[in-house]
């Protein structure tokens, strides 16, 4: 069998910017197995995988290593592909996936997400994870079910942007996702992602991350409308909204490749 293969930069208006995801379009599931060996022999941080449905389509997404919850970049280089290359002309995209139905629909800094916010809850600065990160934050904070990821705030961009982490201790230090950030130089935030227990060491550009991070910057600028950038290596810039239980979190994507699985 034959399936077709998209490689798309999300989050960037450029090619080798942003975050690079894979997206396979199928007629079907297959077994989860191979769907977890297509994404190990991608060896990029996401493959989305999606099966049309008859009011949208449904969503899966696997790092080289496990199946995750929630994706932005690779939802977005979905949308993406389902725009520029398989004629989806529906003004909004509704995947449905492990963390609800998403929608995806087109605005003025590109293709906007609408996922769910999370609500985070104050908690004690851990040092050795600090410790592993190179550097002592100055407050952190957990989702409200304790189950990740963490996000830890710095006083200054060029403090995130310092950070060169163990991630063998980082591993050792918790089970859970990464987020650090600060106020941006120009922009209203910077962050970057690091995830090692995944297979991820730093993700590029991080959308799911935002879902804790916009209710944050929104509570402490007094704003709802946000401009964000990770400072990755690659880098990558995001418009996002705060409204309630769910976050706007709008970019752009360009095709890399376009090629074909045999199996």
């Amino acid at each position: 069998m034959k399936y077709p293969l998209f490689q798309v930069d999300a989050f960037a208006d450029e090619l080798f910017k942003g975050n690079p995801a894979a997206v396979v379009p199928l007629p079907a599931w297959l077994d989860d197995a191979v769907l977890q060996a297509i994404a190990l022999e991608n060896n990029l941080s996401e493959t989305a995988f999606m099966v049309a449905q008859d009011d949208g389509f449904g969503l899966r997404w696997f790092t080289p290593s496990v199946e995750v919850d929630l994706c932005g970049h690779a939802t977005l280089a979905a949308a993406h592909v389902l725009r520029q290359h398989l004629d989806c002309y529906a003004e909004t995209i509704r995947f449905h996936t492990r963390s609800g139905e998403l929608s995806v629909t087109e605005g003025e800094f590109g293709l906007t997400l609408d996922f769910p916010a999370r609500t985070i809850a104050a908690i004690n600065v851990d040092v050795g994870l600090c410790d592993a990160l190179g550097a002592v934050a100055s407050e952190a904070f957990d989702s409200e079910n304790g189950s990740g990821p963490l996000l830890l705030v710095y006083e200054f961009e060029q403090d995130v942007a310092g950070l060169a982490p163990d991630f063998n201790a980082l591993q050792h230090a918790t089970t859970s996702n990464v987020i650090v950030t600060a106020p941006g130089d120009d922009c209203d935030f910077v962050s970057r992602f690091f995830a090692p227990q995944v297979g991820i060491n730093e993700d590029p550009v991080t959308g799911s991350a935002h879902c804790s991070l916009v209710p944050y910057w929104a509570a402490r600028l007094g704003k709802t409308a946000l401009r964000c950038r990770q400072i990755s290596s690659r880098g990558g810039e995001l418009w996002c909204e705060a409204d309630g239980d769910r976050v706007s979190i709008s970019g752009k994507a360009m095709t890399y490749l376009q090629g074909e699985i045999s199996l």
